[in-house]
């Protein structure tokens, strides 16, 4: 998606897709993933996720990356933190108590700038690029983590019968990207509530990668 799409979005206050808890797919499956205790968890396309409170509140340390500086600006807000600013390369580097949040292009992210994380949690990053992106993205994302583990989250859906993001991503697209570095595991598939904006039935997929 075109950087200015995501920018409207938050601008405008159209963030339908953000949730007001914790995922409950996050809350019932991130101990599958078996880091350390006050481990690192990095948050690909985070935005102002209320998953990153939970991960605070179990004692996780947090890095995520985002392209809107509003949606961080937010997250630290409803935080109740006041973070250091600064600039980190190309990105913005906001910095508080066990949370790190890098502002901008997520591909202009080095491992080197994001440091040792011990698990990636995927909710909202995979699913909000579209197919061209996607390869590139998944591909990044391992190389800038050390391939750690990951709790990946997906949607399935007829895609004729509404736009992305998010977008549908089928069983076998997660196996193409990610079979030859990682085994994969199925942990649920559930069906949407009400499906997605009352336009499609939708099932929501998580996933172990290790």
């Amino acid at each position: 998606m075109e950087a200015d799409f995501w920018h409207r979005k938050w601008a405008n206050n159209e963030t339908g897709f953000h949730e007001g808890e914790a995922n409950a797919l996050l809350v019932k499956h991130f101990g599958r993933l078996s880091i350390p205790e006050g481990g690192r968890v990095f948050l690909p396309l985070c935005g102002k996720t209320r998953d990153i409170a939970w991960l605070l509140s179990q004692g996780y340390r947090v890095a995520g990356a985002e392209l809107s500086e509003v949606a961080i600006q937010q997250l630290f807000d409803e935080l109740g933190t006041e973070p250091e600013v600064s600039a980190a390369g190309n990105l913005t580097h906001y910095r508080a108590d066990k949370i790190d949040m890098f502002v901008g292009d997520i591909f202009q992210l080095s491992g080197n700038l994001l440091g040792q994380v011990h698990a990636v949690y995927d909710r909202a990053a995979l699913v909000a690029l579209p197919d061209s992106m996607r390869e590139v993205y998944t591909s990044h994302l391992m190389d800038i983590t050390g391939r750690a583990p990951q709790l990946l989250i997906t949607f399935e859906y007829d895609q004729e019968l509404m736009d992305g993001p998010p977008f549908s991503i089928r069983d076998g697209e997660v196996r193409q990207h990610y079979r030859n570095h990682y085994r994969l595991t199925q942990l649920e598939r559930k069906d949407v509530p009400g499906g997605f904006k009352g336009q499609c039935a939708a099932r929501e997929s998580a996933w172990l990668l290790t």
